[in-house]
């Protein structure tokens, strides 16, 4: 059974050489599926030896579907271009497919765990760990839900297994880099909520920030991170602040 890597990508020229160099001994094609790049990334890709297609980028799942018709292996493992994987990755992977060939089992879908890197510094507590994701699957057996455009949902035919061996995820560099992605997590949170006719109440805009500062920094011990966790706590009640205005405010839109 052959292993398809699948990295999506826009303008990954600083990330794409790593990425492709960390599954390159384990992975029978690596194929770049990318979305009108306006730096090197393609040129870098090719050179590196991965196969590129290209398609205007629509919404994650899209994109995600689109790449996963387009391997040709019969299993499918995607990686985000600021993601690395290394030998331990890629055996438990590549050992998991050839005891599910050999039992006939109908495992159609690992969870990998993820060590996330933040500022600088490997967060393990805050939220962020083990931060296990969906990452591969069996061609033909596995989808992304197309209703959720981003922080895509799996549908798989059979079972699924979680791996040990995590990958290393440079998640944010700077503060403005999360804050933008932040601010757009958060907004698609605040329509979901409008969608499921959640109108937010005047004491949520203290109790839900609270309640997300006290989640993330004493429940799931961000206290442990140091002045990452205190910070990332802090910044992410922030966030649940603002889903209440925006979603009070896509409310008012819709009246």
């Amino acid at each position: 059974m052959t292993l398809s890597a699948v990295v999506l990508t826009r303008n990954e020229e600083k990330h794409i050489l790593d990425c492709l160099a960390s599954v390159r001994s384990f992975a029978d094609e690596l194929l770049v599926f990318d979305s009108q790049s306006t730096d090197r990334t393609v040129e870098l890709a090719q050179t590196a030896g991965a196969r590129v297609e290209s398609r205007p980028f629509d919404n994650y799942a899209g994109q995600r579907n689109a790449s996963l018709e387009a391997a040709r292996g019969d299993w499918v493992f995607f990686i985000d271009a600021d993601e690395r994987a290394d030998e331990a990755v890629g055996g438990e992977i590549k050992g998991e497919i050839a005891r599910i060939e050999s039992e006939k089992s109908d495992t159609s879908l690992f969870w990998i765990p993820r060590k996330n890197y933040i500022f600088g510094k490997w967060i393990q507590y805050t939220g962020w760990s083990p931060d296990y994701q969906p990452r591969v699957m069996r061609k033909g057996r596995a989808h992304f839900d197309p209703a959720r455009p981003v922080h895509e949902l799996v549908i798989a035919e059979g079972s699924a297994i979680y791996l040990a061996s995590p990958l290393v995820h440079y998640n944010y560099e700077t503060l403005a880099q999360f804050r933008k992605k932040q601010a757009h997590y958060t907004r698609f949170e605040a329509q979901q909520m409008v969608q499921a006719g959640i109108r937010p109440r005047l004491r949520s805009y203290v109790s839900m920030p609270v309640r997300e500062f006290a989640r993330r920094f004493i429940s799931l011990e961000g206290y442990r991170d140091g002045l990452h966790g205190l910070l990332l706590s802090a910044l992410m009640a922030y966030y649940a602040f603002w889903r209440q205005v925006w979603a009070v405010e896509m409310w008012r839109m819709k009246s």
